[in-house]
């Protein structure tokens, strides 16, 4: 994707508002939205989606393309990337690739082979995981059956096992074929930029956005979309907010109780974005006590520089960390 740039950064960091900001400076930007939960039509509160007008203004791809009743996958958004960024260059244009889903990112980014489901299977697995001794038969068999799967996780992860067995069996194909996987960071054409996480920024923000979201009609936005047939799926139920309004609703939990855990959960998850982002090499980190827009401007104006002056691609600021994994459904 030669002469595109992703923003990327855990959630209330300012992305999409500084990503708009830039492409009303320079002609010939579309952004691309990397979000799960802003594929969902419906969800347009709580997941702060661009408003209309900003949409009209610039072009915006990968919003409202589902049903909130519907499972989205991460196959499902490769292929309308793919197609979106294809559409963007024939127009001679770039896009402005902007969100904070990290392996929806990788998918795009990386060109990622991503292996089918096979639910019948797993079903199986599940059930067997769940016996006496069933974790650790299951790690005999992985090993038997795709020893450099095996290698690539520990006889305790029953996620990442089931997972390699179910496309091992259901496709036929050994599950360490379709590639190394989430490990490797290969060059890249596509210039990545990130806003790093910091704890005294970022919790404040987190905080201030569930009170306008409320302000916004987040509550009545949430009872509206479990309302409708088909209500919303298991994925939908789980957006930030979501899910906790929804124990409002439907559960009886105190609306303060309810959104003092959004805002906990939403905290945890900037984290665990922020985890995963910083593992990877390529991304060249803003400084995200200067002048954000300025430096996003020097990385889409001279796309192989590293943005802010940073040495390495790392901001001047010590920044703070987390630790632990971005955990994807």
């Amino acid at each position: 994707m030669p002469g595109h740039v992703a923003l990327v950064g855990p959630t209330a960091s300012g992305k999409s508002a500084l990503a708009l900001g830039l492409a009303r400076s320079r002609p010939g930007i579309e952004i691309v939205s990397v979000d799960s939960m802003s594929v969902y039509r419906g969800m347009d509160v709580g997941t702060a989606k661009p408003p209309p007008a900003a949409r009209a203004e610039v072009p915006h791809h990968l919003v409202d393309l589902a049903d909130p009743s519907e499972e989205f996958t991460v196959r499902r958004f490769q292929a309308e990337a793919r197609s979106a960024i294809t559409g963007i260059e024939a127009r001679g244009r770039r896009a402005l690739l902007v969100g904070g889903t990290g392996l929806y990112l990788r998918a795009v980014v990386d060109d990622l082979e991503l292996p089918g489901r096979y639910p019948e299977v797993a079903a199986t697995l599940e059930a067997e995981a769940d016996g006496p001794g069933g974790l650790a038969s299951l790690f005999e068999r992985l090993v038997a059956l795709d020893p450099v799967a095996a290698g690539r996780t520990t006889p305790s992860n029953r996620r990442r096992i089931v997972r390699a067995l179910e496309v091992t069996i259901g496709s036929g194909r050994l599950f360490s074929s379709f590639g190394p996987g989430l490990e490797a960071y290969p060059p890249a054409d596509v210039v990545l930029v990130g806003i790093p996480f910091v704890a005294e920024i970022h919790d404040p923000r987190i905080e201030a956005r569930f009170r306008e979201l409320v302000a916004a009609g987040l509550v009545d936005e949430v009872r509206a979309l479990a309302a409708r047939p088909g209500g919303m799926s298991r994925t939908a139920r789980q957006a930030l907010g979501y899910r906790e309004v929804l124990a409002h609703l439907e559960d009886g939990v105190p609306l303060g109780e309810a959104l003092e855990e959004a805002v906990r959960r939403t905290k945890a998850f900037a984290r665990r974005q922020w985890a995963w982002f910083r593992r990877d090499p390529r991304i060249r980190w803003l400084d995200p006590r200067g002048d954000l827009p300025a430096q996003l401007a020097a990385a889409w104006d001279e796309p192989g520089a590293p943005p802010g002056g940073g040495a390495g691609g790392r901001c001047g600021h010590a920044v703070a960390g987390a630790v632990g994994d971005l955990r994807h459904g």
